[in-house]
């Protein structure tokens, strides 16, 4: 498979496990508070990075430029998620996914790694497509006045865009290794929130079975898997396509809502899905023709 499919594939991947999360975190935040769940899902994943670390046959050399960056991106996605979590435990999973995928829009103002030359307005014009389809999937979802919840994704999307174009800046062009960069974000998340969870371990440790699959499943899916195929993925694309192909998440909240949590698909609501995938595949091609046609650093 050529190395673009390959890496628009894992893009769609990615999409598919975040657009999962919202379920999963909403679901984990009934019984544990907000900055609990983000410290077990941090430390699964600090232990799961490291265990992948110590599990190579040959040890790679960590290199300075490596723990910046990952210090750097673990406070940034520690920021995205903490907003994400605490948007998502006051509001419905399926507005949460939706609202978020304003990303795609947003990255684009953030981005300079697609090149100097500016994005051709046909570009904004399949992310406008792409908000369109948010509204309808909104309003086919039963979507209503912002809310505290919704402010809080809304601002998870302004920061998950900065992290994006973040991720793509500082490791353009750079020989940093995917797994590294990760285990520095996860140890530094959960530096982050160990404190504010520290008076809560007591009822972590006896959460149900149910409460941990949850949890674990956000850390080592939604957390090591996403963030350590983002890495890749970007480093080989641009992050506002990387942007645009996760902006599917909506897509797959919706199709798990339906085929997990009972809901129904209205009419308004398919004809988003429609225009959000429309959108994404124009967007992606307009933007892969702009960027192989500037000129290419020598």
């Amino acid at each position: 498979m050529p190395v673009a499919r390959r890496t628009d594939a894992v893009l769609f991947l990615i999409a598919l496990v975040w657009g999962s999360s919202y379920l999963a975190a909403k679901t984990a935040t009934e019984t544990l508070p907000v900055t609990t769940v983000l410290f077990a899902r941090y430390a699964i994943s600090a232990l799961a990075c490291g265990a992948l670390v110590a599990s190579r046959r040959r040890a790679r050399r960590w290199t300075r430029a490596e723990v910046r960056a990952g210090a750097v991106l673990g406070v940034t996605q520690a920021a995205v998620l903490v907003l994400e979590t605490y948007g998502v435990a006051h509001t419905s999973a399926a507005n949460a996914g939706l609202i978020i995928s304003l990303t795609i829009v947003l990255t684009p103002l953030l981005d300079r790694t697609a090149g100097s030359g500016r994005l051709p307005g046909r570009f904004f014009g399949a992310a406008g497509l792409c908000v369109l389809a948010v509204g309808l999937l909104t309003a086919g979802t039963g979507f209503h006045a912002l809310r505290l919840g919704d402010a809080l994704v809304l601002a998870a999307a302004l920061v998950r865009a900065g992290h994006v174009a973040l991720v793509g800046r500082l490791t353009a062009h750079r020989p940093m290794d995917p797994l590294h960069l990760t285990t520095v974000q996860t140890v530094v998340g959960s530096a982050l929130f160990l404190a504010p969870a520290l008076t809560d371990l007591p009822a972590l440790a006896h959460s149900s079975a149910a409460t941990w699959s949850q949890l674990v499943y956000l850390a080592l899916f939604c957390s090591v898997f996403a963030f350590l195929a983002q890495t890749w993925a970007v480093q080989r694309t641009s992050a506002s396509r990387a942007s645009l192909l996760l902006g599917t998440e909506p897509i797959w909240a919706v199709a798990i809502g339906i085929s997990l949590g009972g809901e129904r698909l209205t009419v308004w609501a398919s004809v988003g899905a429609v225009l959000m995938i429309v959108g994404t595949y124009w967007g992606q091609a307009v933007e892969r023709a702009h960027r192989t046609a500037l000129p290419q650093p020598v």
